[in-house]
């Protein structure tokens, strides 16, 4: 290998990828965080991208880089290298040549796990390499998911007559090593199932003659095998003592969090608790922060509406609404907006119940309400912080709404999110809260109303013919039927025989013309104030939907499963 005494971070600049400044603030945040490497700390910052950081310490260290996307790896390769191996040491193998395994790797420097897999498996072996992200879905794909570990757990408990002590429930890091206790291992493996298997959020749910697990996956509930009954007890307070919530209160609802270390990143869950016939039910949402760590040109825009959006998020003033019901991925989109203005000659503060995911560079409050301290006093404060930017959380009021609506008219940019069908509803919305319509007509600048759609799987795509009922109900013509291709996933290890994986926002923009303004300053309805924006430009929820279907990223089912056409 070639010498590593050119650091990373020198590398990155000279590629481009960041500027010296970049480059001090992440040192300087890598010693505020200890053991994290530099080059994670300039993902997390979002200087870098994975890929580019690849390339920086494929350079660094002289090794190649592998595309493991596309990559036909034999069958026989993948059995040489045992699966608990593969796992723990985040490593695929790819090829065998002249006794020479090739494995790709995201970390160079593991020379220890080197000298056991060559012991392990008696064959020499060399390293090219790849992203984390890449290296994951390989796993996934050639090793599919650890359901094996926790049938293995589940059926320990169900053959064996194991005794659980309080120690072993109460076992904190440096008590008591984790992987001796039964329960704690087996809650760790369902939690380390559900990061991998990309779930948002993890329901445990008491029933009468069972313990049901659930993980949410793109939106939809999946069931994954459950331990047995006698272990609910156990499972739910070991959970609530990683949550640290209280272990004597069974009758209220409580909330808490859980910070842990899973596939080498470290993820936040926020934990709720719910008082039930059958025991308390746990919900458990998955807060990763690599998830909203996108950029505005990732979220699935057309080209069009991608141009406007990123030209209202840099207007100097005004208050744009980001709308949808709870789950349309609003968070994620604002949070896009927030990292594309992130820049250190300019201040943002944001408004948010709760707080779910920490930005390095953002001043973020949190709502508490026991404290005094809801959506507008925090306002009231924020414009005494001479911010630039303001993110509220929601509009949940009229006062609330009134605050955010004056601070975009004093000269700041105001984002925040309401609760409602379509863009042209907010106004409306926001009218019936007790806003006067002059004040909504002078500050708001446009409304973003969104849903999310499941992708179609790229590993089990295939063409199919198109769903003529479905489309017409859609307002798609006929000759513009004949002229598409369609496509659909028919399920796959990849996807977990779901046939879909990922999501994809469909977006319909409204931009406040003078025309709207008029009509909304007049009190005209939400109907006429749609139509009008049709007129001036704006494609609607159903509209984006389709192109997306004709761009073979969806189906026009899961399409109208959301979106509806309008009259």
């Amino acid at each position: 290998m070639a010498s590593t005494a050119k650091r990373i971070g020198d590398i990155l600049v000279e590629m481009g990828f960041i500027t010296e400044d970049d480059l001090r603030t992440a040192m300087t945040k890598q010693k505020e965080l200890g053991r994290e490497r530099l080059g994670d700390v300039l993902i997390e910052l979002g200087y870098v991208k994975p890929e580019d950081l690849v390339r920086a310490l494929a350079d660094q260290f002289g090794m190649d880089i592998v595309d493991l996307e596309d990559l036909d790896i034999d069958p026989g390769v993948i059995d040489m290298v045992p699966v608990d191996f593969v796992r723990e040491h985040h490593l695929v193998p790819i090829f065998l040549e002249d006794e020479t395994l090739t494995i790709a790797v995201s970390e160079p420097l593991d020379l220890e796990m080197l000298d056991n897999l060559r012991f392990l498996i008696d064959c020499k072996v060399e390293c090219v390499l790849a992203s984390k992200t890449d290296i994951d879905n390989a796993l996934a794909k050639h090793y599919g998911a650890t359901d094996s570990a926790i049938d293995s757990a589940i059926t320990e408990f169900t053959e064996s007559n194991i005794e659980f002590k309080n120690e072993e429930l109460l076992a904190e890091d440096g008590e008591m090593d984790a992987s001796d206790a039964p329960v704690i291992r087996l809650v760790t493996l369902i939690i380390s199932e559900a990061v991998r298997s990309r779930a948002s959020d993890i329901h445990v749910e008491p029933m009468a003659d069972r313990l049901r697990i659930r993980y949410r996956i793109d939106g939809e509930c999946y069931e994954v095998d459950s331990p047995p009954k006698r272990l609910q007890g156990a499972i739910l307070a070991r959970l609530k003592i990683m949550a640290k919530m209280n272990m004597a209160e069974k009758r209220k609802p409580q909330d808490g969090r859980i910070k842990l270390s899973v596939l080498g990143r470290q993820i936040d869950l926020r934990v709720n608790s719910l008082p039930a016939v059958h025991g308390e039910s746990m919900v458990m949402r998955i807060l990763d922060k690599e998830s909203v760590m996108f950029g505005v040109q990732q979220l699935g825009f057309a080209d069009d509406d991608y141009a406007i959006f990123n030209s209202l998020i840099k207007r100097p003033n005004g208050i744009m609404l980001v709308t949808g019901p709870t789950g349309s991925g609003k968070t994620t989109t604002l949070y896009a907006a927030l990292n594309e203005l992130n820049r250190s000659d300019r201040k943002l503060i944001t408004a948010e119940d709760p707080v779910e995911y920490n930005i390095t560079g953002i001043n973020q409050a949190q709502v508490n309400r026991r404290a005094g301290m809801t959506f507008d006093k925090i306002i009231r404060a924020m414009l005494r912080q001479a911010p630039n930017i303001i993110l509220v959380g929601e509009i949940r009021d009229g006062e609330t709404a009134k605050i955010a609506i004056e601070a975009a008219l004093t000269g700041h940019l105001v984002f925040s999110t309401l609760h409602t069908n379509d863009a042209p509803a907010s106004i409306t919305r926001l009218i019936d809260m007790g806003v006067p319509p002059f004040l909504v007509a002078s500050s708001v600048q446009a409304v973003l109303a969104q849903r999310l759609i499941r992708r179609i799987c790229p590993d089990c795509k295939h063409e199919i013919p198109p769903e003529v009922p479905l489309l017409k109900s859609a307002g798609v013509k006929d000759e513009v039927i004949a002229m598409n291709q369609y496509y659909a996933g028919q399920g796959c290890d990849n996807c977990k025989n779901i046939g879909f994986k990922g999501r994809r926002g469909i977006y319909e923009i409204m931009i406040m013309s003078s025309r709207i303004r008029e009509m909304t300053f007049n009190l005209d309805t939400t109907d006429n104030i749609r139509r009008q924006a049709v007129q001036d430009g704006m494609h609607t929820l159903l509209d984006d939907g389709i192109r997306k279907v004709f761009e073979g990223v969806t189906t026009i089912g899961e399409v109208l499963s959301v979106a509806k056409k309008l009259d």
